[in-house]
């Protein structure tokens, strides 16, 4: 048996998989998919992208842009996410907002438990393959049990997810999203991150927009926290989770203030959380004990983990279209039968015609799990060859 041979494809699905890693690390930051809505009341001339929303790993973002325009000068691009909940809330849906909480919640520490698997299969040799995983997932546990449940967590967390957090604050139900109908706390922001870039230029200014989000954040909290009886309130502690159920609850009750139905949602996702924090964890363990010899056939597992990520996405996808379908609340203006929103391609809803397609992140995910299911078959071929030579065959 070719010794060269067996090192080779060892080199390449090593240099494959590490290739794979920076792909995933490149696509949690970038926009992932993306929706817009076109009607003929939204004319091409004054909304050419039609109401476009991005989805992010970490957040729902604003898709459209300026216009350029002779007749009208636009200095801020048009808040599609607000446009697009408006538009929604009167057949009953719920903002964008209280899509996918827990998945945006805990979205940088599924992709770094992805992120050690992978670099844990590429590793040369038991001990390394240990050695990766010990290091790797205890970084990630660590680092995720001080933001979802240490004090001021919150900071630990992407500035994405913190900023779509505010911004989703100051969502008035008027029509005119002007500075005059933000929220006092959003109105502040951007007046402090406007006074931040003046003053002390684009590094010291982004330093202090993760201050000011968290201290709107907590401005945020505290205010609605007065209005409730003092036996009710809670104390601000900053942790992801503290923050993740208020703003869930907040964003439910934002266009129907119903407690009756908005509670037991507020608990189920609540929940959820938790029971995903001890699920990381068991998974960690999973990836352990898989790392411990790469004859086992649990060893694949530290592979088919991240090759799983698109399809993961698309099913978590598709399920929240289905959840905000098939939960339109009856304090809608309008009175729409349940119905499954376009996952992919161009679909019709009422007047609106919906477009729904991938975006550069979703095709650095497939571009990942394909070079990792390729490197997955080069190990195969390597470890059985390498069987064959140590039989003497």
């Amino acid at each position: 048996m070719d010794q060269a041979a067996v090192k080779k494809r060892g080199i390449t699905y090593r240099v494959l998989t590490l290739i794979a890693v920076v792909l995933l690390g490149f696509a949690y930051f970038q926009p992932t998919w993306w929706v817009s809505l076109t009607a003929p009341n939204y004319p091409e001339a004054t909304f050419p992208q039609g109401i476009r929303i991005v989805f992010h790993m970490d957040s729902v973002q604003n898709g459209c842009d300026i216009r350029t325009s002779q007749e009208v000068e636009e200095t801020e691009a048009l808040d599609c996410v607000h446009e697009m909940d408006t538009i929604n809330h009167y057949v009953g849906m719920y903002p964008i907002a209280s899509g996918g909480p827990v998945e945006k919640a805990f979205s940088p520490f599924l992709f770094g438990l992805v992120g050690v698997m992978a670099l844990a299969f590429a590793a040369p040799g038991r001990r390394s393959r240990i050695a990766v995983s010990v290091v790797g997932y205890s970084a990630v546990a660590v680092w995720m049990g001080l933001a979802i449940y240490g004090e001021n967590g919150i900071n630990k967390h992407t500035t994405a997810y913190m900023k779509g957090l505010v911004v989703s604050l100051g969502q008035d139900t008027e029509d005119d999203v002007s500075d005059a109908n933000l929220s006092p706390i959003v109105r502040m922001l951007k007046e402090s991150l406007a006074e931040s870039a003046a003053q002390e230029g684009d590094t010291e200014a982004k330093g202090d927009e993760r201050t000011a989000l968290i201290k709107n954040l907590r401005d945020n909290f505290e205010i609605d926290q007065g209005k409730l009886p003092a036996g009710e309130r809670e104390d601000w502690t900053g942790s992801v989770m503290q923050v993740f159920k208020w703003h869930y609850a907040k964003s439910l009750a934002r266009w129907f203030n119903e407690p009756a139905r908005n509670d037991p949602l507020v608990a189920t996702m609540s929940t959820a959380a938790s029971v995903l924090f001890w699920v990381v964890l068991a998974l960690m363990a999973v990836g352990l004990f898989a790392a411990l010899r790469a004859t086992s056939i649990f060893y694949w597992l530290l592979v088919i983990g991240p090759i799983a990520v698109p399809v993961g996405f698309i099913a978590e996808y598709a399920a929240w279209l289905w959840w905000y379908g098939h939960s339109l609340n009856r304090m809608g203006a309008f009175t729409l039968k349940p119905f499954m929103p376009t996952v992919f391609g161009d679909g019709k809803v009422a007047q609106f015609t919906t477009h729904s397609y991938p975006d550069i992140g979703f095709g650095l995910m497939v571009g990942a799990a394909l070079l990792l299911a390729l490197a997955a078959l080069i190990r195969r071929k390597q470890l059985h060859e390498a069987g064959a030579a140590a039989a003497g065959m």
